[in-house]
């Protein structure tokens, strides 16, 4: 029986950070979405390491630890020790072949349209960008020299226009 568990896309975008300039999500995150525990995940992806190469799973360097670290605010007495595993999209849907639980399999591919969702925003704000930008580049001139006549019109009206003085004459 399937578990229709339904995860808010909110909660999962928090959960993905940017690191190395990719998307990835932290192994605790998914371990805790899924309803593992970080080691089994991580076990289970051990035991699979050909199926995660680079660009779907990497470890995190000391200086990405330490951002991280400073990032979600891990305290001293909990948290965090190790640097963790992150993945990448690709890795989140391989995770899928080794987590085998209806559960991980319902949370994937929650996660998998989420990510989905965010290609599509950004791709999105990508194109609108670029439209304007090319009504910048239109009428930008045209703009300018409406501004440009205002000014003149508006100079014309302050020579002509005597100004009253303000305060006490002697």
């Amino acid at each position: 029986m399937v578990e229709n568990l339904i995860i808010p896309s909110e909660i999962i975008v928090s959960k993905i950070y940017i690191i190395r300039n990719k998307k990835v999500m932290l192994d605790r995150d998914l371990a805790e979405l899924y309803g593992v525990m970080t080691g089994n995940l991580n076990l289970a992806v051990r035991r699979n390491l050909k199926r995660f190469p680079e660009d779907f799973m990497f470890q995190l360097n000391k200086e990405e630890f330490k951002n991280l670290i400073l990032q979600i605010e891990t305290s001293s007495w909990g948290g965090i020790r190790k640097s963790p595993f992150v993945f990448t999209e690709q890795g989140v849907a391989m995770l899928s072949s080794v987590l085998n639980s209806d559960r991980a399999i319902n949370v994937n591919i929650q996660i998998i349209r989420t990510f989905v969702k965010i290609r599509e925003l950004l791709a999105t704000n990508e194109i609108l960008q670029k439209k304007i930008m090319a009504m910048e580049d239109k009428y930008d001139s045209k703009i300018k020299k409406i501004f440009d006549i205002l000014g003149l019109l508006l100079e014309d009206k302050n020579l002509k226009k005597k100004r009253n003085t303000i305060g006490f004459i002697k």
